[in-house]
């Protein structure tokens, strides 16, 4: 662990760290790729025309006040995507904006109102090659626990997750995955039997140094 650990991460930090850029020294696709599978470029390929889809990150307060997200184990599916943890989100639809389409994903994946939900910014876009996706992450944050309802047909079970997981080193690890017939290595979160890693943990991983960058620069 670190010294990170023991800090209330509030939604001022969140701001902050959202809005870290390059005038401030801070590279958020270096962020993006410490988490993520390697090798992997961030954009897709030049000519590929990737699918849009976008993710809702979404803090809540949890019992204690925390900031806590939710993830999702998906259904067994034929598909390169099937029983893996991952943010509420899905495809983008026609005349949506990325925010529309994470908020709508969230409210039919989870059951949270999307009118409740407000948004606070967003992080780097993420190319998955196997599903030639482009996903957007957004981050929202709702005022209370939501009571989730949760899409039977999509989702298998759902994870609430404090935010200072994200720090807690002893939770981190790395290993290499084989997929046909490419062998690459892959960064993960361990949350009890499960390991977050791929996109989701990208996206986690570019949050999780937003804020380490804010709390210890401005704390440390």
């Amino acid at each position: 662990m670190s010294d990170l650990d023991s800090l209330t991460i509030t939604l001022d930090d969140v701001r902050r760290a959202l809005a870290l850029g390059e005038a401030v020294g801070f590279d958020p696709v270096r962020a993006l790729l410490r988490m993520s599978p390697h090798p992997r470029a961030v954009e897709p390929p030049p000519g590929v025309a990737a699918r849009q889809a976008a993710v809702l990150l979404l803090l809540f307060p949890g019992d204690e006040g925390a900031l806590h997200f939710p993830l999702t184990r998906r259904q067994e599916y034929p598909g390169v995507h099937s029983g893996q943890i991952s943010l509420p989100g899905g495809r983008q639809e026609v005349g949506e904006t990325y925010i529309q389409t994470a908020l709508r994903e969230a409210e039919e994946e989870v059951g949270v109102p999307a009118s409740d939900v407000r948004v606070i910014g967003s992080l780097t876009p993420f190319y998955i090659p196997p599903s030639n996706f482009e996903i957007h992450p957004i981050v929202g944050a709702i005022s209370y626990r939501p009571p989730w309802n949760l899409h039977a047909y999509e989702v298998a079970e759902l994870i609430e997750t404090p935010l200072g997981v994200l720090f807690d080193e002893a939770l981190k690890g790395e290993e290499m995955m084989q997929r046909g017939d490419a062998a690459f290595r892959i960064h993960f979160y361990r949350l009890g039997e499960a390991k977050v890693w791929g996109a989701t943990a990208a996206i986690l991983g570019e949050f999780e140094a937003r804020l380490r960058w804010v709390l210890g620069t401005e704390r440390g």
